[in-house]
């Protein structure tokens, strides 16, 4: 699990090289346009779902990005009966590992990538 948080961390936020910036062409051009930000979240989402996240919605300015699955408790129920409660602790272990994590990464009007910790 530590290996795959290490990846997405490692995925950066930042605008693909030779976009604009805030910082950068502040003085030289004005605030991006709405397609020069949707090209900036693409990058930037493109980045993140080579590192290990899938999208779950996008318009837009934003996407929710979603990594990890939810765990099937129907399916772990069944097998703890079958199994004469042997399962149960397999499935107590797979319930305290498994977490589904979501971020929402939103463009703002400057073209700098906003990232947020959903529920």
């Amino acid at each position: 699990m530590k290996r795959r948080r290490a990846a997405s961390e490692g995925a950066s936020i930042e605008p693909p090289p030779g976009c604009y910036t805030a910082d950068h062409h502040a003085a030289t051009a004005g605030a991006p346009d709405a397609s020069q930000r949707a090209l900036i979240l693409d990058w930037v989402v493109s980045r993140r779902i080579a590192s290990g996240w899938r999208v779950e919605s996008r318009s837009a300015s934003q996407v929710i990005l979603v990594r990890g699955q939810p765990v099937n408790h129907v399916l772990h129920a069944i097998l703890t009966v079958f199994s004469c409660l042997v399962w149960g602790l397999v499935w107590a272990g797979v319930t305290l590992i498994n977490r589904v994590e979501r971020v929402a990464l939103t463009v703002d009007a400057q073209g700098r990538v906003v990232q947020v910790s959903a529920p």
